[in-house]
């Protein structure tokens, strides 16, 4: 039986940094976890408007004495931005009188979605939502990955597909995934499909190479080739 980790705790704290950065004495670490829990549902799953469709890769949060800094790392920032700022003002005031402190919020753009594993886990939810074939969207979310300079991925859905009475698994594997190597800069997501039929789970890993290589994203493929012809030895 094999035992399934998490790619991204397994790396956290030796290539991976903390999504939440700040310290707090035992009395008061239980209630800012639950704060930064309620910043990052709240943006995921706003009651009034649909920040989810800006593609949010990640929310990272670091406290200091005076105020919570929030950063959102998103594909499409204009959504949030809004007009002259005044969407992201208006996120930043929700926030702070959801959890009574003072934030700063700032909205960085993704470079590459399709190297973004939850990027690529929620147009692949959005999709199935919308009844396309799950196979022929596995397929394309893996070619585009790969185009864009990835060295790997694997995708796997779980549920009821294609509307079957039995739930069961399908992947899509493209190029590596080594998942038990620290080195290899692995990017995980997960989200759920709902569909008539049910909730379908969509777990993705891309690899994006090693930690430390000068060569990453769309100079991926010129990094691996080599720079001369092999020399032939002959014994």
């Amino acid at each position: 039986m094999g035992q399934k980790v998490n790619p991204i705790a397994f790396r956290t704290g030796i290539n991976e940094d903390w999504k939440s950065r700040w310290y707090a004495p035992k009395s008061e670490f239980a209630t800012l976890l639950v704060e930064d829990q309620k910043i990052r549902a709240f943006v995921n799953k706003h009651p009034t408007q649909n920040y989810k469709a800006a593609g949010i890769d990640r929310v990272e949060i670091e406290r200091t004495r005076d105020e919570v800094k929030v950063t959102l790392f998103v594909a499409r920032p204009g959504l949030i931005i809004g007009k002259k700022g005044q969407e992201v003002e208006r996120l930043q005031n929700e926030m702070q009188n959801l959890i009574g402190r003072r934030i700063n919020l700032k909205v960085e753009e993704v470079a590459r979605p399709d190297l973004q594993a939850q990027l690529v886990a929620v147009k692949i939810s959005e999709q199935l939502s919308r009844r396309a074939s799950f196979r022929r969207t596995m397929k394309r979310a893996a070619e585009e990955s790969m185009s864009a300079g990835a060295k790997g991925i694997k995708i796997q859905l779980a549920g009821r597909l294609g509307g079957a009475e039995m739930a069961r698994r399908e992947k899509q594997i493209s190029g590596s995934i080594p998942l038990s190597t620290i080195r290899a800069k692995i990017s995980y997501g997960f989200t759920e499909a709902l569909t008539p039929q049910g909730h379908i789970g969509i777990q993705v890993w891309i690899n994006q190479g090693n930690y430390g290589d000068e060569t990453n994203g769309a100079d991926a493929e010129k990094g691996q080739a080599s720079k001369g012809p092999k020399r032939a030895y002959k014994r």
